[in-house]
């Protein structure tokens, strides 16, 4: 996706958030404040971005735009968590995904274990990232620009824990909802649908 974005004349910052780092150790101590700060620091000196997050990240760049809507151009969430305050992932999942938390940072109660079917290149997830309650003041609001893609083509919809989202914020009018036919891995089924709606927003 970075690469894209910079061949169409973009600046791009792809960050690997603290915990998920090729050769990451333990997970302890870092939760959602840790990454919405090591995001929020890459705002230092800029003027308008575009924050995109996926999945869990939709957290993270919920809690950066509420630091710093001034900074923030638009607010773009690929099938991810939209917290109000006082959410946190786990109260915004589903009871399956709940289960895998709990199992899959059964090893070292610091971090939930990837799934087998996820990417190679997976680690496991600072499990305080996703028990922590985003505290939002509500200046988040102030970005006028908010994009949600809702990926609709998996035949596991019925049970994924970004269906209520979506459909929360379809009757929101100050959001826009994008269904793409694929499933929650949108960078690697939709690319050309992403790397275009991005754009839309740059």
């Amino acid at each position: 996706m970075a690469s894209g974005l910079r061949s169409l004349g973009h600046e791009a910052e792809p960050v690997t958030l603290a915990g998920l780092e090729e050769e990451g150790g333990p997970t302890g101590g870092i939760n959602l404040d840790t990454h919405i700060d090591q995001v929020a620091r890459l705002l230092d000196g800029e003027d308008r971005a575009v924050l995109v997050g996926h999945s869990y990240a939709g957290s993270v760049i919920t809690g950066v735009a509420d630091r710093w809507a001034e900074r923030v151009a638009a607010l773009l969430y690929i099938d991810a968590f939209v917290p109000r305050d006082g959410e946190s992932c786990w109260s915004m999942t589903n009871d399956e995904q709940r289960r895998w938390y709990a199992e899959g940072a059964g090893r070292t109660g610091l971090g939930v274990e990837p799934l087998p079917f996820f990417d190679e290149r997976a680690r496991p997830h600072p499990l305080g990232s996703l028990m922590q309650r985003s505290s939002l003041t509500g200046a988040h609001h102030a970005v006028g620009r908010r994009l949600y893609l809702a990926a609709v083509g998996s035949p596991w919809i019925a049970s994924s824990p970004f269906v209520a989202t979506a459909d929360r914020l379809r009757h929101d009018p100050a959001w826009s909802v994008v269904d793409l036919d694929c499933g929650h891995n949108v960078m690697a089924y939709a690319f050309d649908d992403l790397l275009r709606l991005t754009v839309t927003l740059a």
